[in-house]
């Protein structure tokens, strides 16, 4: 069966993915992707596929997957049955060799990163005291923003490309390659960037690739991990983060120029996502940029 192509979307201003995933299980299929994954479990049990190697994975797995190495993390039988409480949650990601700059990889201080990620076209498993630091600095990472999630991520690389507590995962360096998948999704992913200020119909969208809309959904949500309209949603407040921070326009005008028609849903959808309202997201990013002079009396 060919692996299917993954996209998680970058966030306004960032050059690489953060994301933690709380799900009833693990809904992505056999898949792969043109970005570096570095993925940890926190909760929940299962069969792990990376490339052509097969085991088990539970709480603390900790791995290093190359890119277009072709994955897929799948939960046990009982985490499936209607009104299961269990949860499968995971720290994802993605970045690629480019995220931190064209050259830096070339630079001689850089070199322990860079073997390290082409060692990873084999996926690395990551033990012992490395996996207890490194698991610690995935959950800061969640929660930092700017320069220092950047020196966070090289931080975590420098730490695993010094250890000597990691082991190749998979037997021979596998490929995913599937370019009619890779064409279906920038198709949507273009037609998403370019027309997100107006409306955008499912429907539309669906033709586009030649699907139809129930289908589209489901071929959706099971690439990106969230609904077509979640990731509509996210691109428009993404842009929004940015002008509220580069412009003083309204909050008004900001969500019509985002593509929001009500003021009351822009307002709810952007503290859901940024668990602040507008108006607070831009005062405490001015804030905490603000660079204060002391005059000389």
């Amino acid at each position: 069966m060919k692996p299917v192509l993954e996209y998680l979307p970058r966030g306004v201003g960032e050059s690489f993915v953060t994301k933690y995933f709380d799900y009833n299980y693990f809904p992505t299929p056999w898949h792969f992707h043109p970005e570096i994954e570095l993925v940890l479990v926190t909760e929940s049990t299962g069969t792990r596929f990376i490339g052509d190697h097969i085991s088990d994975f539970g709480p603390g797995n900790l791995a290093l997957l190359g890119s277009d190495l072709p994955h897929l993390y799948r939960n046990h039988t009982e985490y499936y049955n209607p009104g299961s409480p269990l949860r499968a949650k995971s720290i994802v990601v993605h970045f690629k060799q480019d995220s931190f700059g064209k050259e830096f990889l070339n630079l001689p201080e850089a070199n322990d990163i860079l073997l390290l990620l082409r060692r990873a076209s084999w996926g690395i498993e990551i033990t012992g005291e490395t996996n207890r630091i490194v698991s610690r600095h995935l959950f800061e990472l969640i929660n930092i923003n700017g320069f220092p999630r950047l020196l966070k991520l090289l931080e975590i690389l420098q730490i695993l490309a010094t250890s000597t507590e990691l082991s190749p995962i998979a037997g021979n360096p596998a490929k995913g390659i599937n370019n009619k998948e890779s064409g279906r999704m920038n198709k949507v992913l273009e037609h998403v960037y370019t027309h997100f200020h107006g409306e955008i119909r499912i429907s539309e969208v669906a033709g586009l690739v030649a699907m139809a809309d129930n289908s589209f959904i489901r071929y959706f949500s099971q690439r990106t991990r969230q609904s077509f309209t979640s990731f509509v949603n996210e691109v428009r407040l993404n842009h929004a983060t940015k002008l509220l921070i580069e412009t003083q326009e309204s909050v008004l005008n900001i969500s019509l120029d985002c593509g929001f028609n009500n003021l009351s849903h822009f307002n709810r959808q952007f503290k859901k996502l940024y668990r602040l309202g507008p108006l607070a997201y831009r005062k405490k990013y001015h804030s905490r940029n603000h660079v204060s002079y002391m005059g000389i009396n």
